[in-house]
């Protein structure tokens, strides 16, 4: 709206404006205390082009005289010079100058003393507003005046968009008066505002209809405008925020632009009645929303500018757009150019007061005001209009409906019949379907047991094979030392013979000199060495089948049919003697174990996943095509703050290909050649693992290796179906 004031003061600037030097005029004298005198008329004027002037500079240049009572400054970055003489004639002794002109940025008030030096009042949006000498947003300066006495005084006015100088004369009372005047009409003027507001907003929450919230923020924004370009808003709302003082008069005419742009859109139905219109209507959004650019930059003249030939755009496509639509039908359009119509007349008559085309009197002050509060009344009565179309539509609707539905109620009792007959037909049917259903899932039930039990018996005859030669390789060694060894008892029990054929009668020098033969002859010493080297590999061999036979124990935990706690790195360990045979020479085992504490776990169904999860690493290295140092890494870890273990199995093989990575775990998938594999090992593994509420991930790369890393919990939760079901 101020953007929209601003364009048409240029306009009429262009048409209207002169300048002349004038002689100079009287002095103004004040007589009657009771009454405001205006006293733009004895003003002389004077703009620095420089800004640079000090006020004994000012003094010496020649100034023209305004003769209007409210003298126009216009849109200039320059500062601009007011000099008047006051002389007191009333038996005041105190009087009050003020300037009704609040959005000025700069207004400072010298005054000449009688010594020859100054007394200096900076007043302003760039001051903050408890530094003014009287509560008001206007700006007022007190003046000590004694009666019949003269004063002369610079006015000096620096802004950074149209400025006026309405300015008033008089006592505190009649001041006050004034004043008071001005703010109960903007009270009921704000009051008009917020009653327009709440009740949008009470029928917005009543019916959900977007445009009611759209309309609350334009009469928002609408009265903020009018709250800004009178002060109001610094005054009470940011008093010691200088850069809002300085740019809400900008800011806020942008959001009252944009959310206008949007009512409009939303009130006239532009995207269904006339889509061209929404176009044009969301380019002026996107034109405001540029203003924003300079204004932030602080490039306050651009942004001005910007501003006003967006408004003047923006209000004569609204018109026009409004008018397309309104021809099309549409009644709540109609509503709309009144409104807009009497908005735009409230402009004109201020813009015309603003350049004295008409007097600066209590109508062309309050013209906004006035319309302003009109558009906004006429608007909601066309949006409560709304709610009697929402309502003949609802009833047109149920009607409609209720004539459907007894259509619809004949034809159900006409098809009721033919789908009786059709329903049963189709309950045997389905009937049939279910029986061969039935046995289709048994059949599937049976594949299914005889498919797992297939991979338990591909898994047990691989670790048969493997445990056999572990036992085998023991037992051999045993087995070729029993030989040497009888041997070795023969050549002793020869010895102790002869010793015992020894007798009383015999030549003992001569026998014992035989038997010293017969041991030089079995070489006594070797049998002694060989006979400990020979019980140490027996013994050796038997430690081996204990153990071999102890981690297969540990690994099957037949006994363990509930849940247990139980220690992880005995269950890797016993998997990994198990697993000896199966790991080529070239392959360096590494066990990175951290402190575990027990895990309560089924402990023959997670070495079962030890044993899979490894076997496939171990069957990835050899499928290498180059053979090398190749390395299985075992690592574990307690995450104390998850309450979880990780074991992570690591190997140098040839890695999978994300196709593959994401498969891995589906039933029946496998990568090995057709009667190689079942493609149901890492299945039962990812099921062993998600009935122990663990979890498992895989991280591979092609020719990288790959590496299944396995989160258990301490405790499983675990519900009595699912322990039955795994035992």
């Amino acid at each position: 709206m101020q953007m929209l004031i601003r364009f048409f003061a240029l306009i009429i600037l262009a048409l209207h404006w002169q300048s002349a030097a004038f002689a100079a005029t009287p002095r103004v004298i004040f007589k009657d205390s009771t009454q405001l005198m205006q006293v733009g008329r004895y003003l002389e004027l004077y703009r620095d082009n420089t800004n640079r002037l000090t006020i004994d500079d000012v003094r010496r240049q020649a100034f023209t005289s305004s003769k209007t009572d409210v003298p126009n400054l216009q849109i200039s970055p320059f500062s601009n010079w007011a000099r008047f003489a006051i002389t007191n004639e009333t038996g005041l002794n105190r009087l009050l100058l003020e300037v009704e002109y609040p959005t000025i940025d700069e207004i400072t008030l010298y005054e000449i003393l009688p010594s020859g030096g100054y007394r200096v009042v900076e007043l302003g949006q760039l001051q903050p507003y408890r530094y003014r000498p009287y509560d008001h947003q206007n700006y007022i300066f007190p003046l000590t005046l004694a009666r019949g006495e003269t004063r002369e005084f610079y006015l000096k006015v620096k802004a950074g968009e149209q400025a006026q100088l309405p300015m008033y004369l008089g006592g505190e009372t009649s001041l006050n008066v004034k004043n008071t005047e001005r703010n109960f009409i903007f009270g009921v003027y704000i009051g008009i505002i917020l009653v327009m507001a709440l009740y949008n907003l009470f029928i917005y929450l009543s019916i959900r209809d977007r445009s009611y919230l759209i309309y609350v923020s334009y009469i928002i924004c609408v009265g903020l405008t009018q709250a800004s370009q009178q002060g109001y808003t610094f005054r009470f709302l940011w008093p010691n925020n200088i850069w809002l003082a300085t740019h809400d008069t900008l800011i806020i005419p942008i959001l009252n632009g944009i959310t206008a742009a949007l009512f409009i859109q939303s009130f006239l139905h532009t995207r269904e009645k006339y889509r061209t219109g929404h176009h044009i209507l969301t380019g002026v959004v996107i034109a405001y929303s540029l203003v924003f650019i300079p204004t932030f930059l602080d490039k306050y003249f651009v942004a001005n500018m910007m501003a006003q030939m967006t408004a003047m755009a923006a209000s004569l496509l609204a018109i026009f757009v409004g008018y397309k639509v309104a021809r099309r039908g549409f009644i709540p359009a109609r509503y709309f150019l009144v409104a807009w119509g009497i908005f735009l007349s409230s402009v004109c008559v201020f813009v015309l007061r603003n350049f004295n085309i008409l007097p600066y009197n209590d109508f062309t002050y309050y013209a906004l005001q006035i319309g302003s509060a009109a558009e906004v009344t006429l608007l909601s009565f066309a949006l409560a209009n709304k709610i009697n179309i929402y309502r003949k539509e609802k009833e047109e609707s149920q009607a409609l409906a209720l004539h459907i539905s007894q259509e619809n109620e004949q034809l159900v009792r006409e098809q009721n019949v033919i789908l009786e007959a059709k329903v049963a037909e189709r309950t045997e049917a389905l009937q049939n379907s279910n029986v061969e259903l039935n046995k289709a899932l048994n059949n599937l039930k049976n594949a299914q047991t005889q498919l797992v039990e297939a991979e338990k018996m591909a898994s047990l005859g691989q670790l048969t094979a493997g445990i056999a030669h572990e036992i085998n390789n023991p037992i051999n060694f045993v087995t070729s030392n029993i030989k040497p060894l009888k041997l070795d008892f023969e050549d002793l029990k020869s010895l102790l013979r002869q010793y015992e054929a020894i007798g009383p009668a015999d030549n003992i020098q001569q026998k014992l000199a035989d038997i010293e033969q017969f041991k030089q002859q079995i070489d006594i010493d070797y049998v002694h060495s060989e006979i400990e080297t020979l019980i140490k590999g027996i013994e050796d061999g038997a430690n081996r089948t204990a153990e071999i036979v102890k981690g297969l124990r540990t690994f099957s935990r037949l006994d363990e049919s509930d849940l247990k706690f139980v220690d992880i790195h005995e269950g890797l360990n016993s998997t990994m003697v198990l697993l000896r045979n199966n790991i080529p020479k070239n392959v360096e085992v590494v066990y990175n174990y951290g402190e575990l504490p027990k895990i309560e776990c089924f402990a023959g169904k997670l070495n079962q996943v030890f044993l899979n999860i490894i076997n496939n690493a171990l069957n990835a290295i050899k499928m290498k095509p180059e053979q090398g140092d190749e390395k299985l890494t075992i690592t574990t870890r307690y995450h104390e703050a998850e309450k979880q273990v990780s074991i992570g199995i690591k190997d140098s093989g040839t890695g999978m290909t994300d196709k593959v990575k994401e498969k891995i775990f589906e039933p029946f998938f496998t990568t090995k050649d057709v009667g190689e594999g079942t493609g149901l090992g890492l299945s039962i593994v990812f099921s062993i693992i998600e009935k122990h509420h663990g979890r498992i991930l895989v991280e591979s790369e092609p020719g990288k290796g790959a590496e299944f890393i396995i989160y258990l919990p301490l405790h499983v939760p675990i519900v009595p179906s699912v322990q039955s079901h795994m035992s």
